[in-house]
């Protein structure tokens, strides 16, 4: 059976379960590895699950692209908040989960052995996507602050090339980009008849008064850009599997099929509870968000004791940092001895595609204060005794 090899085997394994296999061997271990944010979803949420329940055919297939009120209740907060208005050149699909939307447009838009643009570091979800579909990766690397290098990224697009990748607010690096890269790479896609993937999960999480920009709301944007959201970050609905994804009308077709033989249609209770969500008052993202802002400032605050050790770019987006660690010790051994000897657990930078040195992604998201301040100085604690030794 050895013989019967697969494409699977070209697709790196994800690193969070062999992180959280190590966490669990360390019983006290403080995690600062998966993104995940520490509230629950709004009320909202789990009231309208009532609605779902007094419904007695909801337990049937709805609609493949999602139920009626919930893609309006999406259309006016994407007119709210992203400045993209749909019309008869766009239209949204919900997904179970962001990652689900972006499977859907490269399975959408690619034949085998496609290339699809990712600046570095990448998202690993993204860069297993493009390897599962048959088509490569092609890496184009992030200025010295982790920002979009768009000559770069014009020089790297072929034949082959169908799409451009950009994550902002970033995972893993926390960098929000700027409106006017992200235009020059949305008109980039434009000359070249190419796509512009643009994922937003973490379109809510940016401070010190920066603003996020959505490609889609560009002037003419409509027909080449598919942008990707998620539910997940911003309303604590990770296991909900609820995001949503907007496309030009032309791919609809296609991500259609992508969708009814994965899925059939997204879970129609999260729906609900999607619906439900959206009905939230602003405090609820306000005061969540902000409590994130004050630990990311403490985790900020600490990591600055590493100077001279690590490079840290203080970026305004998400709730990730990410460092690098002035060493030739290997990343992920790096994380077993963080884990094992100081009880704290971070990501290696080896599954984002960094090998040219020793990076670490930092998750601050998940913890309330008091325990991400304990986090974080073992952390620093750690890096200082492994490092110097």
């Amino acid at each position: 059976m050895e013989s019967l090899t697969s494409r699977m085997q070209a697709v790196q394994s994800p690193i969070i379960p062999v992180v959280g296999e190590l966490i669990k061997n360390s019983p006290g271990t403080i995690s600062l590895g998966q993104g995940v944010v520490y509230y629950n979803p709004p009320d909202e949420a789990r009231e309208f699950l009532a609605r779902f329940l007094a419904e007695p055919a909801n337990n049937l297939y709805k609609s493949v692209e999602g139920i009626p009120p919930l893609l309006s209740a999406l259309a006016a907060k994407l007119q709210a908040f992203n400045g993209i208005e749909i019309n008869g050149e766009n239209c949204i699909v919900v997904t179970a989960g962001s990652n689900m939307g972006f499977m859907n447009a490269i399975l959408a838009i690619t034949n085998p052995g496609d290339e699809i643009i990712l600046n570095t570091p990448y998202y690993f979800n993204h860069e297993m996507a493009i390897a599962m579909a048959g088509c490569r990766a092609v890496l184009v690397a992030t200025d010295e602050n982790y920002q979009l290098r768009p000559d770069a990224i014009a020089q790297a697009i072929t034949p082959k090339t169908r799409a451009v990748v950009t994550i902002s607010p970033n995972n893993p690096t926390g960098v929000v980009y700027s409106e006017a890269a992200l235009g020059q790479v949305n008109q980039i896609c434009a000359t070249r008849s190419i796509y512009h993937i643009s994922d937003e999960a973490y379109e809510y999480f940016t401070y010190n008064g920066i603003k996020h920009i959505s490609p889609g709301a560009f002037d003419n944007s409509s027909k080449y850009t598919i942008s990707l959201y998620s539910l997940s970050k911003a309303y604590g609905f990770a296991s909900w599997r609820i995001g949503y994804m907007v496309i030009p009308k032309h791919l609809l077709v296609a991500v259609k099929k992508v969708q009814d033989t994965i899925l059939i249609c997204p879970p129609v209770i999260s729906q609900y509870a999607a619906l439900g969500a959206l009905q939230a008052k602003e405090e609820y993202l306000k005061t969540n968000i902000g409590a994130i802002a004050q630990v990311r400032q403490l985790v900020l605050d600490s990591l600055n004791r590493l100077q001279g050790l690590c490079s840290i770019i203080p970026a305004n987006g998400a709730f990730y940092f990410f460092l690098k660690v002035h060493t030739q010790m290997d990343a992920f051994e790096l994380v077993k001895r963080l884990i094992q000897e100081h009880k704290v657990a971070v990501i290696p930078g080896t599954t984002f595609g960094m090998d040219d040195g020793c990076y670490l992604r930092v998750a601050y998201g998940a913890l309330q204060k008091e325990t991400a301040k304990e986090g974080i100085e073992r952390l620093v604690l750690g890096l200082e005794t492994i490092v110097r030794s």
